[in-house]
C-alpha cells in the first residue's frame, strides 16, 4: 500500500508499505483523507525529534475496516476521525479527564508498519494518517456522521482539537473577553473560531501576511493587524487572552507583554526543542499567567463528537479550512504550498 515515509534524509511516497492486523483494543482504519499539519513538517526539518523511518501524518479520517477483540464502540464500515491520544484510560491523569497528560500517550512510538515485508517503520503520533491504512488504539477512533465529508472530518483530529480546544478547555475564554491570536495558519484560524464560539467581544488576528485578513475575519476576527506592535492601539490596557500560534520566542515575549491584568498567554506554536524564551518577571505579578497547552487539553471521544455536531449545525467551520485537496502522489506540491503559506490546510486523499 501507499504511504508517506521520512527516512531521516528525505520524504518519499512509497508503495511497498504494509500494516499489521489490529490486536486487542485496536482498530484498522482505511484512511480517506489526511490534513498536512505543521507538526509533520517539523519532523522533517528536525524541530520535532522523532525516530526514523516513520510514516508521517496525524490528522486523518476514514472508514473502519476491522476491529480487535474488546472493541465495541466502532465497527467495520463506521466513519471515524482519528486523534493522536493513545491514552491508557486507567492512569490518574486519564481518570481526571486529562488524557493529554497520560504518559502512555506521549513519546511511545510503535512500529506497526513494515516496508517490503521486512523493515519495521515507526508510527508518528500513534497515528500515521499518511498511509492507505493504519492501526490505532480504539480510544483514538471517534465515530462521525456518515454524511460528513471525510476531508472535513479529518481536520478535527488536530487543528480543530488544538485550536478550538485551547480556547474552550485550556484558556476557558468567556463571553465578553478580549482575545489576540498571533499567527493565522490552521491552528490560529481554529483559535479564532473557538473565540467566536465562546462569545469573545474583541478578537484580534495578527499575521505578517496581509492576504490572510479575509479568511481570518471569516473565522471570527473582529480586527486584523500585520504586527503585534499595533495591538495596544486597539486594546490600550491589554488583552485577556493572547494565543501564540507560530512558535517563535520573540512572539512568545510579545504575547506576555500584551496581557491585561489577569491575562493569560497560551502557547500553541512549537519552537525548537531547546528554545528558551524570556520575559520580565515583574509583568506577571498582576495575576498574569503563561499557559502551555498540549493538543487543546482535549478529551477526543467527547470533543470530536461535539465538534462534528457543531459543524452539522453550521456553527463550526471545517469545509472552509480545506483550502486544497491533493492525491497522495502530489505530496511534494502539497508540502510546498503549505510551507509557502498558500493554503490554510492542504488535505491528502487516498
Amino acid at each position: 500500500m501507499r504511504g508517506v515515509v521520512f527516512d531521516g534524509r528525505r520524504v518519499r511516497v512509497v508503495d511497498d508499505l504494509s500494516v499489521r492486523e489490529p490486536g486487542p483494543g485496536e482498530v484498522l482504519v482505511a484512511i480517506a483523507a489526511a490534513g498536512l499539519c505543521h507538526s509533520d513538517l517539523s519532523v522533517v526539518d528536525g524541530t520535532i525529534p522523532f525516530p526514523v523511518p516513520v510514516v508521517l501524518g496525524h490528522e486523518g479520517a476514514g472508514v473502519v475496516e476491522a476491529v480487535g477483540a474488546g472493541v465495541t464502540h466502532v465497527a467495520p464500515g463506521d466513519h471515524v476521525a482519528l486523534s493522536t491520544l493513545a491514552g491508557c484510560g486507567t492512569c490518574p491523569e486519564c481518570g481526571r479527564g486529562r488524557p493529554t497528560m497520560c504518559r502512555h500517550a506521549i513519546g511511545r512510538p510503535g512500529r506497526p508498519f513494515t516496508r517490503a515485508g521486512a523493515e519495521p517503520v515507526h508510527q508518528f503520533a500513534a497515528n500515521s494518517a499518511f498511509a492507505e491504512r493504519t492501526v490505532v488504539q480504539a480510544v483514538q477512533a471517534v465515530r462521525v456522521p456518515d454524511d460528513m465529508p471525510l476531508e472535513s472530518a479529518a481536520l478535527i483530529g488536530c487543528g480543530v482539537l488544538t485550536g478550538v480546544g485551547a480556547v474552550l478547555n485550556r484558556a476557558r475564554v468567556r463571553c465578553g473577553d478580549s482575545v489576540v491570536v498571533i499567527g493565522t495558519g490552521g491552528v490560529g484560524l481554529n483559535v479564532l473560531q473557538g473565540a467566536r464560539l465562546a462569545g469573545a467581544l474583541r478578537i484580534v488576528a495578527v499575521d505578517a501576511n496581509p492576504a490572510k485578513e479575509a479568511m481570518a475575519r471569516e473565522f471570527g476576527a473582529t480586527d486584523f493587524l500585520t504586527s503585534a506592535d499595533a495591538v495596544r492601539e486597539l486594546l490600550p490596557t491589554g488583552a485577556g487572552h493572547v494565543f501564540e500560534c507560530v512558535g517563535r520566542v520573540e512572539l512568545i515575549r510579545q504575547a506576555v507583554d500584551l496581557l491585561d491584568r489577569h491575562g493569560q498567554a497560551i502557547l500553541l506554536g512549537v519552537p525548537p526543542a531547546a528554545a528558551e524564551a524570556s520575559f520580565r518577571v515583574s509583568t506577571l505579578y498582576l495575576d498574569k499567567s503563561i499557559l502551555g497547552c498540549r493538543y487543546g487539553s482535549a478529551r477526543p471521544q467527547r470533543d470530536i463528537a461535539l465538534y462534528a455536531d457543531l459543524y452539522r449545525q453550521g456553527r463550526l467551520m471545517l469545509d472552509e479550512l480545506v483550502s486544497a485537496v491533493y492525491p497522495v502522489e502530489d505530496f511534494e506540491k502539497a508540502r510546498a504550498d503549505a510551507e509557502a503559506g498558500r493554503v490554510a490546510r492542504a488535505v491528502l486523499t487516498f
